[in-house]
């Protein structure tokens, strides 16, 4: 599998160990790619995780091999890299890591991580999410092509309110469009506008959107995945590489995009192309922060006027005040 190399990172030496161990068979894709792909798109990827608590998704021997989601903190951390104490909804906390530079990125690939999930959150700031990010994800009977006819809704629900989202390719068949926030709200205020934004758009195109949580009741249309939103649910990072047989990666995309990219057009090799051609098309993203107010105006007015409050939360969760039978319509009924 090769000896060891060095990469100098900004600054840093990082060590590739098996550099030549082959993580993606169908392409012939190396660990070396993985980390040279990270280095090429660095601006984008650090643009995405800078300072946000970052789960690891580790692919150690590729992704036919066996894998692991990492939440704490790896014990070797080089002290460079820092990290953030989060909270999951059980009470039980960990210490995550905060990328601040590309080398921690590319650190983290020679670990075998392929994905990286960052919190919505940035360090020092851990309980109030700074992104809506929303997940309109295909059910059986869909695919990509009817995802985006779902993010152009989206897009001009946004509009009609003020709002602005910034939308990539899942890396499959999904999109993801994420909203900068101000830092003021909690995890709660934040996944009920979610629900707000997923009920407006099933109002909108009923036969082609739902929010419907549990898979029986979703039929073939998008699920606008508002649970996405709830503390210690991450999304991809932007230019993650993805499990994908053919090492597809999460794609920034510009709205004028949208009708003609394919999430089969972004992957190992034409990411780093495309990110030395373009730079990163969501650079921007961080200069807004919008507020939250005309979502949660949404969530009250439905609960006044169509008498809908919460919607139920992912199974691991402990029950949650004002939470609706966590029960399966078809059990319920017998």
């Amino acid at each position: 599998m090769g000896q060891a190399v060095e990469r100098e990172i900004g600054g840093r030496t990082v060590r590739l160990s098996n550099p030549d161990k082959v993580y993606f068979p169908e392409r012939g894709f190396t660990k070396r790619d993985v980390a040279d792909y990270y280095a090429a798109v660095g601006d984008g990827i650090l643009r995405a995780l800078r300072d946000r608590p970052t789960t690891l998704q580790r692919h150690p021997d590729g992704v036919t091999g066996e894998s692991f989601f990492q939440k704490r903190a790896p014990k070797n951390l080089p002290g460079w890299i820092p990290t953030e104490r989060i909270t999951f909804p059980s009470g039980r906390h960990a210490d995550e890591i905060c990328p601040t530079e590309v080398a921690a990125v590319v650190w983290a690939a020679n670990l075998g991580t392929l994905t990286f999930h960052p919190w919505p959150v940035r360090r020092g700031a851990a309980d109030h999410p700074d992104e809506l990010r929303i997940d309109l994800d295909p059910q059986p009977g869909t695919d990509y092509a009817d995802a985006r006819w779902a993010a152009r809704r989206l897009q001009e629900l946004l509009d009609e309110l003020g709002l602005r989202g910034w939308p990539k390719t899942s890396g499959g068949r999904g999109l993801h469009v994420f909203v900068p926030l101000e830092p003021r709200w909690t995890f709660v205020q934040v996944r009920a506008a979610a629900i707000a934004v997923a009920r407006e758009l099933e109002r909108r195109a009923p036969e082609r959107i739902t929010s419907a949580w549990w898979k029986e009741e979703r039929g073939a249309r998008i699920f606008v995945d508002y649970n996405q939103t709830a503390r210690d649910r991450t999304i991809a990072a932007a230019y993650s590489v993805r499990p994908h047989p053919r090492a597809q990666v999460s794609a920034p995309l510009r709205w004028e995009e949208l009708d003609d990219a394919r999430p089969e057009d972004f992957d190992l090799a034409t990411m780093p192309t495309r990110f030395a051609r373009e730079g990163d098309v969501h650079a921007d993203m961080d200069e807004h922060a919008f507020p939250l107010g005309p979502l949660l105006e949404m969530a009250e007015r439905d609960m006044r006027e169509h008498g809908m409050g919460d919607l139920p939360y992912p199974p691991d969760y402990p029950k949650m005040p004002g939470e609706p039978k966590r029960v399966q319509p078809s059990r319920a009924k017998r």
